[in-house]
């Protein structure tokens, strides 16, 4: 997919215009306060782009579900005060009617250099509505404010909502430019070329709760890898399917049959734990060994265990590309914790080596991220559920409807 990119846009492309950049400041907050910046840190290259050509930069962001009412916990206060640190210089908020005449005015006494963030898109239902006309209107309304749009909010990318997909519509209608920002230039960059080019051995590594979630990820991979790695629960829905006793183990029953299938289809390629960690409760963190496939039947699997481990291993050692999505187990609990930390290590190892290894969202980043590896990684996605729709080869209307080269 190849779309036109902030480097494509010159000085005089910028100068003077009101660029209106959607950016992913959807934060954590506690009291007020920024816990994680790093999504407004990853946005800074484009920021600081725009800015330094002249131009009047107009953020728009979501944060949270605050279903189309102006819910003061959802405000993007505390994540315009932290931009306004990161930058050095004010970044003013706009009011609770996102796009209304208030907005207008704010936007028009903008000068060249500054920035203002406009309040929460999803203040304003329309910005995620299933009616399609709804989410038309509220992109007409938030494209008046500006001139040119840059999209750098991969985490979005697969949604089909107002700042997203209308705004760019209407500004290229209009005569103005719409591309990507450097932050979804690069996540398009290492998807697309993971997938579409990768060194080989290709290895997928994929984990989390629900195979269901993933079936037509899998399916999209098979042509492409040589290996897939599955783990975490969705594991034992597959481990039932080969035959394997799975215990109390959390299994999709309704995706037995099609994961007999599946694994009919794979020829090998898939590889599934075998051994485990169990426990008799899922609230228990008294982690017992079950060092075959079989898991007995008043336990349940939990992470993966020590044989699975190396094997696992041995096969990303000679991976020269590697995605990764999910965990091994319950990650968040340090009994349960080992088989995700020990493909974590793994990982960042080949990497060290010169493979190429890209953490696909969610889970993974992170688990990545608290084991201190992410550093060591090729490439940390931004977008959970956007890294995996671009990876399954599904459409991605606001990146499709961007200017292409």
């Amino acid at each position: 997919m190849a779309v036109k990119t902030l480097a494509d846009l010159t000085k005089t492309d910028l100068a003077g215009k009101v660029v209106l950049m959607r950016v992913d400041f959807n934060v954590p907050l506690k009291n007020g306060t920024v816990t994680d910046d790093t999504r407004i840190t990853a946005a800074l290259p484009s920021i600081q782009k725009v800015l330094a050509d002249g131009a009047k930069l107009v953020l728009m962001s979501h944060l949270g579900r605050p279903d189309g009412q102006a819910k003061p916990e959802y405000s993007l206060k505390p994540a315009a005060d932290r931009l306004a640190e990161l930058l050095k210089k004010p970044v003013t908020l706009g009011p609770a009617d996102v796009a209304g005449a208030e907005a207008k005015q704010m936007v028009a006494a903008l000068q060249g250099g500054e920035v203002l963030v406009l309040e929460n898109v999803r203040f304003d239902k329309r910005e995620d509505s299933k009616d399609e006309a709804a989410v038309k209107a509220f992109g007409e309304e938030l494209a008046a404010l500006g001139e040119v749009y840059v999209n750098d909010a991969f985490g979005t990318c697969h949604r089909k909502h107002a700042s997203m997909w209308a705004v760019p519509r209407v500004i290229l209608a209009k005569g103005g430019r719409a591309v990507a920002g450097y932050l979804v230039e690069k996540e398009i960059k290492y998807l697309h070329d993971a997938v579409a080019e990768p060194a080989r051995p290709f290895v997928a590594i994929l984990g989390g709760a629900k195979v269901s979630d993933k079936i037509k990820l899998i399916s999209s991979l098979l042509g492409k890898c040589d290996n897939i790695l599955i783990g975490g629960a969705m594991a034992y829905t597959l481990l039932k399917a080969r035959g394997v006793k799975v215990g109390k183990s959390l299994v999709e029953e309704d995706q037995v049959e099609a994961m007999k299938d599946l694994l009919a289809k794979a020829g090998g390629k898939i590889v599934l734990p075998a051994d485990h960690l169990g426990a008799t409760e899922f609230t228990s963190d008294d982690a017992q060994a079950v060092d075959e496939e079989n898991i007995p039947d008043d336990l349940m699997g939990m992470d993966v265990g020590p044989k699975t481990r190396n094997a696992f291993g041995d096969i990303i050692a000679a991976a020269k590309t590697i995605v990764w999505n999910g965990p091994m187990g319950v990650f968040e609990r340090p009994a349960y914790a080992a088989g995700t930390k020990a493909i974590a290590e793994a990982v960042a190892q080949a990497t060290d080596g010169g493979a190429i290894s890209v953490i696909g969202g969610g889970d993974s980043v992170a688990a990545v991220e608290q084991m201190g590896l992410s550093e060591r990684m090729t490439h940390v996605s931004t977008g959970g559920g956007a890294s995996l729709t671009y990876l399954e080869g599904k459409p991605m209307p606001p990146i499709e409807v961007l200017e292409q080269k």
